[in-house]
């Protein structure tokens, strides 16, 4: 007798275009039958997602289910593991499920509104509503229950995809894994996402000088045939608010009460579009100087990529008056006591004079600093114009700079300027090294680069400082201000340039999905 050869079923039939599933939801609702809706990201499918999957089918007739976007999965580097195909199409060979869609929009509410399921369904996990970091099933039971249905549960079994893809499918190197593995003995996410939660109290006032960061993006097209030029053909352009205003962005999304304080240069007057872009919880005092522009920084870029080709800087960072300087000071001397915590985000194009700096460290409760060098600076913003500081945040060329030291041991460089500023608390961040901090009494610690992918390095330093100096005012332990820091600049260097600040639940979910 012939062995007949087993054809499996195609399941590629179930997968559908979202709109053509929403069409065929409502006929199967005209034929009374029941549908449930399940969503989720569904990296790993595991036994916990096959017996919900079963769990859901048991409540209705039909079960569809809709998988997250690849952009739209905010995990943190290297996430997904699988992309949206491979994904759609491993629920697809599930029995249980009758048809698949990838999602259009980041979270399931529109969704919701346009399936019109008679069933939403969550797994076990999602009962604790409070429990969802992002706190989206609250808005998501919303949508169901408006367009008539209800939110269910299922009671299966349940798995962590994120920990048996950090177990078993670690996107980071050893070095890194092993950090990760050990850290999470000392902190859960929970922990950590509580006292992120608990910052939101600290009044900050955030001062230094705002560049607006311009990007135009061209193409290259030949070189003429009469000049050693490289032609390129514009595209777009996109402008964004950078320096000290996006510090104040970020920290406005952990921070409840932020006061920036800054100076304008009126030649280029760029006040309405900082304005327009600032957070609704940043209370800004701006100064003003007639005699400069305010900075702006056109960098040329290939879109493709986000290769930058050159840049040029519209700045005059010659010194604030006098007269400004003395208004700035008189303001501060008036305010500065009611804030926990003094952000200074120098950047070296003129603001911060020296009598500032003296109000800046003698009346602060907290004072955390970061002097950032550039090409229009090289050499001259250094951190010990800085004495008293509380914390201060630089990076590895930074210190080197302000010890001249170019080769010499890091701990020893880190040591000469804590002893020379009186501060007992630094971070030095390393770009892909990670980064070291230092605290008197304490000593060093090491954490690892915790970003996989890099779309734009522009402000991936002002992110960790804007987080991590809010985290050691509070009082909490260094190591976990650099770990937090890390898995910010993680999440910043996959935004374009200043685009966004990183929010809060996509740092959330990162620090849950690193430590499950």
């Amino acid at each position: 007798m012939k062995n007949r050869e087993h054809k499996a079923p195609d399941t590629s039939v179930k997968i559908k275009d979202f709109d053509e599933l929403v069409g065929i939801v409502r006929k199967l609702k005209k034929q009374g039958k029941k549908v449930a809706l399940s969503h989720g990201v569904f990296d790993l499918l595991h036994p916990g997602h096959i017996r919900h999957f079963e769990s859901a089918r048991n409540m209705c007739d039909v079960l569809v289910c809709t998988i997250t976007k690849d952009e739209f999965v905010n995990k943190g580097p290297g996430r997904p593991v699988f992309n949206q195909r491979l994904r759609t199409e491993s629920v697809a060979a599930l029995e249980c499920v009758d048809y698949v869609a990838v999602n259009k929009w980041p979270i399931a509410v529109e969704t919701i509104k346009r399936l019109k399921p008679d069933i939403y369904v969550k797994g076990a996990d999602y009962r604790r509503r409070k429990d969802d970091v992002t706190g989206k099933i609250f808005d998501e039971e919303k949508a169901v229950q408006s367009v008539g249905g209800r939110i269910a549960f299922t009671d299966e079994i349940t798995f962590s995809s994120s920990q048996i893809l950090n177990r078993h499918f670690s996107v980071y190197p050893k070095e890194t894994a092993e950090f990760i593995h050990f850290f999470k003995d000392r902190y859960s996410p929970e922990s950590i996402i509580k006292i992120l939660k608990s910052l939101g109290k600290l009044k900050v006032l955030v001062i230094g000088d705002i560049i607006i960061d311009e990007y135009h993006y061209c193409a290259g097209i030949g070189k003429p045939q009469k000049a050693d030029i490289l032609a390129a053909q514009y595209l777009s352009e996109e402008k964004f608010t950078g320096g000290v205003l996006a510090v104040a962005k970020h920290i406005a999304n952990f921070c409840r009460e932020v006061n920036l304080v800054s100076v304008i240069g009126t030649k280029n007057n760029y006040e309405s579009f900082i304005l327009e872009n600032l957070s609704p919880n940043i209370k800004p005092k701006f100064f003003y100087r007639h005699d400069v522009p305010t900075v702006v920084k056109q960098r040329f870029l290939n879109p493709a990529f986000l290769s930058k080709i050159f840049e040029i800087n519209f700045i005059d960072d010659t010194k604030t008056t006098p007269e400004v300087s003395k208004e700035v000071c008189a303001y501060l001397n008036k305010v500065m006591r009611k804030y926990d915590l003094v952000v200074v985000a120098d950047f070296g194009h003129g603001f911060l004079t020296a009598d500032i700096i003296n109000v800046l460290s003698s009346k602060s409760k907290f004072m955390a600093v970061n002097t950032q060098t550039n090409s229009a600076n090289m050499g001259y913003n250094l951190i010990t114009k800085y004495p008293r500081a509380s914390f201060v945040c630089i990076d590895e060329p930074e210190i080197r700079l302000a010890m001249h030291d170019k080769f010499g041991d890091l701990q020893k460089l880190i040591l000469g300027v804590t002893r020379r500023l009186k501060c007992n608390k630094i971070i030095v961040t390393r770009g892909h090294l990670g980064s070291v901090s230092y605290e008197k009494g304490k000593g060093f610690s090491s954490i690892p680069v915790l970003s996989k992918e890099i779309v734009d390095r522009i402000g991936a330093g002002d992110a960790f400082l804007a987080v991590a100096s809010p985290l050691i005012a509070a009082g909490h332990p260094i190591e976990l201000a650099a770990f937090v820091g890390n898995a910010v600049g993680a999440l910043a260097v996959l935004i374009v340039g200043n685009r966004n600040p990183v929010e809060q639940v996509p740092l959330f979910k990162f620090i849950t999905t690193l430590l499950k």
